[in-house]
């Protein structure tokens, strides 16, 4: 199947893919700041620029969009069917560096969460997803006060 955009008109899509501020992102971000928690933008000097950074946790979330990141076993992360190779090696590529970052981020001591964007698709997933990571995040502030690793 061919393209049925031009090239000047897909350079102009895909150029509007957002990296920060998405939809799923901001959505977390409103529930997360609603249970109080407070938290930090796009960790620039941290590996892999997590999306939010609790430096107080020392706990970063990253907000994977399921088509890019690959969700295993979600619908939203198709494969789509033109230019396939390309596709897939750009997909291998995303995860390949996704786990990389989180692995440098754990040498570094901090703890890794990854929420995916089908999870924070309706309100009503994004305050239950947010009060889910809120629980976990309250539960490494009650193992950093009780000296545990």
């Amino acid at each position: 199947m061919t393209d049925f955009l031009s090239p000047a008109e897909r350079s102009d899509r895909m150029s509007r893919i957002r990296g920060k501020d998405t939809q799923p992102e901001l959505a977390l971000r409103k529930v997360l700041h609603g249970l109080g928690l407070r938290y930090r933008l796009h960790g620039a000097g941290l590996p892999g620029k997590p999306d939010l950074v609790f430096p107080r946790y020392k706990a970063v979330v990253f907000v994977h969009g399921c088509f890019w990141h690959r969700h295993s076993g979600c619908k939203i992360a198709t494969t789509p069917k033109s230019n396939t190779p390309f596709w897939l090696e750009k997909f291998e590529k995303n995860v390949t560096r996704d786990a990389q970052a989180a692995a440098d981020l754990q040498v570094l001591g901090w703890t890794v969460l990854v929420v995916w964007e089908c999870e924070l698709a309706s309100a009503k997933k994004a305050q239950a997803t947010g009060k889910r990571l809120h629980e976990v995040i309250r539960q490494l502030d009650q193992r950093k006060a009780l000296n545990i690793n």
